[in-house]
């Protein structure tokens, strides 16, 4: 029996010791986070899935995992088909799936610092057709049969320096205690890290890759706050920064404290909050007013000195990914070369610079048939050398102070073919036509998406992942609301108008399965642009990626003169910025690779 065979039958084992005749395993945490610590990370324990997004529903006699359309390939690479059934989302969720596979009368569990409120009333409506009923568990059973579960992290919490930042907590603060006051709320209660960290100037080391701390807060109509973090995370530093103003409280007393709002009205955010929150609230005799989190777009409208430090830190950055881009075309073709020791090799890269904090996310080091995979995660399993005929892709980013990077590119090994060239200028051409539109207000990503995707359509392709996320500011390096993808995309929620301030990704794409994949990423910030003789003071996107794109994959034949153009410009602001970055023979190469296309 395989190692995840036998904990699913554990499991099975718990859920009968506990009178349950099915559970339901998100990929989250008590924060709704996409990425979660090790702790949490129960999804890929009980399957084997490594993927960023998922749900297992568990049986008595079967089970389900449910994966969108960047993981179907992954997905079955990774977790047993004798074990699970594969079963794609949006097109079956997981409510109605149970719905159709349990038993009539089953008793479902759910943990509820797992869940959204809305998933929990979806589903107890779908259920309630074969009369089974949705129950919360005290104890995760996942937990109770993991033995190696890890603790969760116990870094420190840091200042993030009003430098970098561009506004203190204080003020940050106040305007939330003007919007409660305009709510005619009490207090409002925070739980998505992103929103923690961003509110209070501070950042952490418990999530991989984002740097934010596991915690709660609660701020207060007269502008004070309550945080509740371990009392070990704490230091001088952060006491001084937080001042008077922030209450620390041990984060084991936040579920208790939720009990004490009687009379009071409370702000919790429905999509980033888990449905304990409210119900908790509404047991200690509060009212829950369903608003969204009040940090979330100012968050995602970088302020000037937010845009400064992207821009600072896209050089940076581009130069690192510019000196391996040379580095992989040298050594690639010689052989000897992993995607293991490749993305290492990057890594390196990035940590030369002396100031990277972390990876903005595990890099994306594929090739081959694995480039196919747009979210695959390498592994010492996994890992294939990166050979001749190959295209290799690499998605990668760095977390620094002044900003978050995310970036892709791909790279062929010795003569790339016809298709692939025909593939990745179909690819560019969607790249150009977003980073080129021009906008009203009002505008939203589903809006703009086709866009990018116009260019495939024209020959019968198309790429099943969103076209653009929204990027942090020293933070997550997916950050909502906005995004740029179909209305149907997994997760798209209601369409988002995009701001001036916002940095999204530009990334669209085309895979052919079990051979190769393209992408080409560059990040965007949102700007107000006035165009001479126009009327309205439109919306553009500035590109602040700074990266050579590969001229051996481009089919100039198929690109307009204003589409040759760009990619002309862009590759002169590319060497022009860069080269002050770098030397020897690191520059010559960026010189030449960025030279104009005729």
């Amino acid at each position: 029996m395989s190692t995840h065979t036998a904990r699913l039958a554990a499991l099975r084992d718990q859920l009968a010791s506990q009178q349950l005749d099915g559970f339901v395993v998100p990929l989250t945490d008590e924060h709704m986070s996409e990425y979660v610590g090790a702790y949490a990370q129960r999804l890929a324990w009980l399957t084997g899935f490594q993927g960023s997004a998922g749900t297992a529903a568990v049986l008595p006699a079967e089970a389900a995992i449910f994966t969108d359309g960047r993981y179907t390939l992954q997905v079955r690479e990774q977790v047993s088909g004798d074990d699970w059934q594969f079963v794609g989302v949006p097109e079956t969720s997981v409510s109605g799936w149970l719905a159709g596979h349990a038993k009539q009368g089953a008793r479902i569990g759910y943990d509820p610092w797992l869940h959204t409120r809305a998933w929990v009333d979806e589903a107890a409506k779908a259920l309630a057709a074969i009369d089974a009923t949705l129950i919360p568990v005290d104890t995760n059973p996942v937990d109770a049969v993991w033995p190696d579960q890890p603790q969760p992290s116990d870094a420190k919490l840091a200042v993030h320096d009003d430098a970098h930042a561009g506004r203190s907590s204080a003020d940050k603060r106040a305007a939330v205690a003007d919007w409660l006051t305009e709510q005619k709320a009490d207090a409002v209660v925070l739980a998505a890290l992103e929103s923690i960290a961003w509110l209070l100037n501070v950042r952490g080391g418990d999530v991989s890759r984002t740097p934010v701390a596991l915690s709660y807060a609660v701020v207060n109509a007269d502008g004070t706050a309550d945080l509740y973090v371990a009392p070990d995370k704490m230091t001088d530093a952060v006491a001084q920064h937080l001042g008077n103003a922030v209450r620390i409280h041990d984060r084991r007393d936040f579920a208790p404290a939720l009990g004490r709002f009687a009379g009071k009205r409370v702000a919790v955010d429905p999509t980033l909050s888990v449905a304990a929150i409210p119900l908790a609230i509404e047991a200690g005799g509060g009212a829950v007013v369903s608003l969204r989190d009040p940090t979330v777009i100012p968050r995602a409208t970088k302020n000037p000195v937010e845009q400064a430090g992207h821009r600072a830190a896209s050089i940076r950055d581009g130069a690192a990914l510019t000196r391996f881009l040379r580095w992989i075309s040298i050594e690639a073709p010689k052989g000897g070369q992993t995607e293991l020791s490749a993305a290492a090799k990057l890594e390196e890269f990035r940590r030369a610079t002396g100031v990277l904090k972390d990876l903005s996310f595990d890099a994306i080091s594929a090739t081959g048939p694995h480039g196919a995979i747009p979210h695959y995660h390498v592994t010492e399993e996994s890992s294939l050398p990166i050979e001749p005929g190959q295209l290799y892709l690499i998605d990668s980013g760095g977390q620094y102070d002044d900003g978050t990077t995310d970036v892709t590119r791909v790279v062929p090994i010795g003569q790339p073919t016809a298709e692939m060239r025909d593939r990745f200028t179909r690819v560019l051409k969607g790249h150009i036509a977003l980073a080129t539109a021009a906008f009203p207000r009002g505008t939203t990503g589903a809006q703009l998406d086709a866009l990018a995707r116009l260019p495939l359509w024209q020959a019968g392709l198309d790429f099943a992942h969103g076209t653009g996320h929204g990027v942090g500011s020293y933070l997550s390096v997916h950050e909502g609301p906005a995004r740029i993808a179909k209305p149907s995309y997994p997760g798209s929620g209601p369409s988002e108008p995009l701001l001036p301030g916002m940095i999204l990704s530009n990334e669209p794409g085309y895979y052919k399965a079990g051979e190769y994949g393209i992408r080409i990423e560059n990040l965007l910030l949102v700007v107000e642009h006035s165009f001479e003789g126009g009327e309205d003071v439109m919306l553009t996107f500035e590109t602040l990626t700074l990266v050579p794109i590969d001229r051996d994959l481009i089919e100039p034949a198929l690109l307009t003169p204003a589409e040759l153009d760009w990619l002309n410009n862009y590759h002169a602001q590319v060497a022009g910025t860069l080269a002050a970055e770098m030397e020897g023979e690191d520059r010559a190469w960026l010189i030449e690779r960025c030279a104009p296309i005729a």
